[in-house]
């Protein structure tokens, strides 16, 4: 595009807006030219001064900063200060704007839009805006970002120097950007160097994930523990980034295979456990059965060993369903409590028969204690003792703690009389009465092996005991009435 003096129009690569200049280098619009309207055109009857250098068309540059992590870079960055630009050049009464550079002045464009001073400010504000594209990319090359990028854009602002329409420190600008271009492929190889070590970190942390899920999938038995960590090794694994994507894809292959068979070894696990306690419900319910059957049995001994029994089957049958479980284990005990509440209770009523027992068993000692003296009348304390015992066993069983000691005391009235009539056997004949004296020994072996039994709550050898040891009294008795009668 031309003005009407032939002059080329610059347009720029953000706005679209056409610049005016005579040396049409590329710069990015400041405020002050949409409010001041500066222009920038050159006279066609302006001519360069001797010893400058023809004006280049610049190429035009967007630098866009890009964030990354702070690394150290032997490049220093500079923070994009206001520069004075009166000391790096001039805009003649004219309006033609000079720079000096190390190679000399050369004109960067025509200021027409207000005074000298407000010219040289805007193209001082130009060079602001190039010296912050420089400060941008050695940002991004010290924090490690895309190095070549800013390598790229480095040579292409270099470039661009020589013709920009701007004025300040434009041979210092050129040293930054040197040192971009410098330093880029060191920077470049140190942020490989820092991604290669943290996809290596990375991915070791994801084969350490793996291991133990590998490990949990093959050994674990604790379920819930288990698949909760799985739950916690699934959110750790997506927070990790940076993994080479064959390896990635490898490694996460192994951690979804580990996961299903762990999946399908706690499905078959609780699986069989169902079908265990299915079984449990059924065994257990055939249990309630038979304790609802026993439990209105009177055979005391029996039922309580059957009903032991029972309980033991129903530890063995093992866990129900929960629900089914409690139920079924307050039907059992229901008829459990039902047998031994009526066992207790005859308990309670047979104790309180034998305490009844004991108490007319010991008046019995005492009414017969006195009266029976086989000193004074052997007759009558024989006739007297068995006249005790016939009463004594019509009284019947007293409790177990008691035996000992009635029995004692009737042990001693017999042995008594059984020592009076010994003494007068051996008088009238030694070899009966010493015949009569066996037998008497026979009945306190017997006697004596019923309250043993008694006392270990072994009724029938008791019961046995005592009818053998009443056979050898009745057979002694005889022996003795023989001498007697002699």
């Amino acid at each position: 595009m031309t003005d009407n003096n032939g002059i080329e129009k610059a347009t720029h690569p953000d706005t679209g807006t056409a610049e005016h200049s005579g040396n049409p280098a590329a710069h990015r619009p400041t405020p002050a030219d949409a409010a001041g309207h500066a222009e920038t055109t050159p006279r066609a009857s302006d001519t360069p001064k001797p010893g400058t250098r023809k004006p280049e068309s610049p190429k035009p540059h967007a630098v866009k900063p890009v964030p990354g992590p702070a690394t150290e870079h032997p490049v220093p960055v500079s923070a994009p200060t206001g520069s004075d630009p009166a000391k790096w050049g001039r805009v003649d009464e004219d309006g033609t704007a000079w720079v000096r550079t190390a190679d000399g002045e050369r004109i960067v464009g025509s200021w027409q839009a207000g005074d000298a001073a407000e010219g040289l400010a805007h193209f001082g504000r130009r060079f602001d805006d190039l010296a912050t594209e420089v400060g941008l990319l050695e940002a991004r090359l010290a924090a490690g970002t895309d190095a070549r990028k800013a390598k790229t854009a480095a040579i292409a602002l270099a470039e661009s120097l020589p013709t920009a329409a701007v004025i300040g420190d434009i041979d210092g600008l050129g040293r930054r950007l040197q040192a971009i271009i410098e330093h880029s492929d060191e920077a470049a190889a140190h942020a490989k160097e820092e991604k290669e070590r943290t996809r290596h970190e990375q991915t070791e942390r994801k084969e350490t994930l793996v291991a133990e899920a590998e490990q949990i999938a093959a050994d674990s038995t604790q379920w819930k523990a288990a698949g909760d960590r799985l739950r916690e090794i699934l959110d750790e694994w997506k927070t990790i980034r940076g993994v080479d994507r064959k390896v990635d894809d490898a490694l996460w292959r192994r951690f979804s295979k580990a996961r299903e068979s762990f999946n399908r070894r706690r499905g078959a696990h609780f699986a069989e456990l169902d079908r265990e306690r299915a079984s449990a419900k059924t065994r257990k319910e055939e249990l309630c059965l038979q304790a609802e059957e026993l439990s209105g049995s009177t055979d005391w001994a029996g039922t309580a060993a059957v009903f032991r029994d029972l309980l033991t089957e129903w530890k063995a049958a093992g866990r129900a369903p929960r629900e089914a479980d409690e139920q079924l284990w307050r039907r059992f005990k229901s008829a459990q409590d039902v047998f031994f509440a009526a066992r207790n209770a005859a308990a309670s009523e047979r104790d309180a028969e034998f305490e009844h027992n004991a108490t007319a068993k010991e008046e019995l000692l005492r009414s017969y204690e006195g009266v029976i003296d086989p000193a004074h009348d052997l007759d009558a304390a024989r006739a007297g003792l068995r006249d005790l015992l016939e009463k004594w066993d019509a009284l019947g069983k007293v409790p177990r703690e008691r035996i000992q000691e009635l029995e004692g005391r009737l042990r001693a009235l017999e042995k008594r009389v059984r020592d009076a009539v010994d003494a007068q056997w051996r008088r009238s004949d030694p070899e009966a009465m010493a015949r009569a004296a066996q037998f008497r020994e026979r009945v306190a072996q017997f006697e004596e092996q019923a309250a043993k039994a008694q006392a270990a709550g072994r009724t029938r050898d008791a019961e046995k005991a005592l009818e053998q040891a009443k056979q050898w009294r009745e057979w002694a008795e005889a022996a003795e009435g023989a001498v007697s009668q002699r």
